[in-house]
């Protein structure tokens, strides 16, 4: 059976790869989603601008080189070796930075007539469009079309959604985690491999989508499943997924460890940032100290937020979502809640679970249409002037 069929009702012209005929039927498919993903996202940058426009901040700067995004910015522009010394003896090293999105800048950079920080935004802007793609269908396989369009409206409705519009990294990552997601639950071994791979260069947290492909190759050796991609045996494919998946994530951290000089080269990074894991203890102090203070109300929301998010995980596992999603959600989590350093990132830090809103977006599709429209506009109209009222004010990072 050939591999190349004739696109139907074209009349002519050169055959297309089964593969591109099922790419453009997926993208026909999320088109409803996309729109409804880019008019969140440009409400949410027009309050931002209309905000600016009161405080005298500039939206552009905001979204493109504050925080996070002028480290960004400086390595792509200069590479790797800048070193921050504070009082106190914090030492802020950009080697704390996974390199796979100040790559991206800098190749914009030499091919268009952009500065880093705009390369960023133009990085953030696709990447955060095919994350939205690859949500809707993960959503769209598990609980139909209605789902997936109610579960890309959620993640774009987020309170730190506005973070998807910056030089930041977090779009860029959840679009390779989303994918790599998609292609495991589709049984494209070698595909959900490389996306973890490429996820492993972007942020520390790619370790989750490492084990989201371990469990999905695990799951699928245990109840016999080869995948969708015909007859051709599985197993090798399997393995080179797994194999591949942790390549990008391990070879910046022994890369950290060779330019620094040791093993723990690149925790020894984040200690200078005052980042690390000791199980949640930093955290918890942080909240108690707030329910036992003055700030109460700020204290009991934090516990509120830790609570409804630890809810949202435990309905995900009632809903018997595929293993590797639960997998890769719990994981993102726990790396969250048990950090330390600054404690305002964590919702951030948190947003590339979008797995945790599979609950609500089935909710939202069971529910009557004026009633979900009603409730999800609500939802991202919240959005849209928290985000604005975020980033003029602590924000990131």
């Amino acid at each position: 059976m050939t591999d190349l069929v004739s696109p139907a009702g074209t009349g002519a012209g050169a055959p297309l790869p089964r593969a591109a005929l099922r790419a453009r039927g997926a993208l026909r498919r999320a088109l409803p989603a996309l729109l409804v993903y880019v008019g969140v996202r440009a409400l949410g940058i027009a309050v931002l601008a209309v905000w600016g426009y009161g405080t005298g901040k500039s939206p552009h700067q905001l979204l493109s080189a504050r925080w996070d995004s002028l480290w960004y910015a400086r390595i792509a522009e200069d590479g790797y070796g800048y070193t921050l010394h504070l009082p106190g003896g914090k030492v802020h090293s950009d080697l704390a930075f996974f390199p796979l999105l100040p790559w991206l800048e800098r190749g914009l950079s030499a091919v268009f007539p952009l500065s880093a920080g705009d390369a960023g935004l133009v990085v953030s802007a696709v990447s955060s469009l095919l994350a939205a793609w690859a949500v809707f269908l993960i959503g769209e396989r598990l609980y139909g079309r209605r789902a997936g369009v109610a579960l890309v409206a959620l993640w774009a409705a987020l309170p730190v959604g506005i973070v998807q519009s910056m030089a930041y990294s977090e779009s860029l990552f959840t679009a390779l985690a989303a994918w790599s997601l998609y292609a495991v639950l589709t049984g494209r071994w070698v595909w959900a491999g490389s996306f973890a791979a490429l996820a492993g260069l972007t942020r520390p947290v790619g370790a989750a989508v490492v084990l989201a492909v371990w469990l999905g190759v695990l799951v699928a050796l245990r109840h016999g499943q080869h995948g969708e991609e015909g007859a051709r045996p599985a197993l090798p494919r399997m393995l080179l997924g797994a194999v591949l998946a942790p390549l990008g994530w391990l070879a910046y951290f022994a890369w950290v460890g060779v330019r620094t000089g040791g093993p723990t080269g690149y925790l020894d990074v984040q200690g200078g940032w005052g980042n690390g894991f000791d199980g949640g203890l930093a955290f918890g102090s942080f909240v108690a100290q707030r329910l036992f203070g003055p700030a109460f109300a700020a204290g009991l929301g934090l516990l509120v937020g830790v609570g409804l998010v630890l809810w949202l995980y435990a309905a995900c596992v009632r809903q018997r979502q595929p293993l590797p999603l639960l997998g890769y959600a719990g994981a993102v989590l726990l790396l969250a809640l048990t950090a330390k350093g600054y404690f305002g990132s964590k919702p951030r830090l948190m947003m590339p679970a979008f797995p945790l809103l599979l609950p609500l977006a089935v909710a939202a599709a069971r529910a009557r249409p004026v009633r979900a429209v009603l409730t999800v506009s609500t939802v991202v109209l919240v959005s849209a002037v928290y985000g604005a009222f975020w980033l003029n004010g602590s924000g990131p990072p």
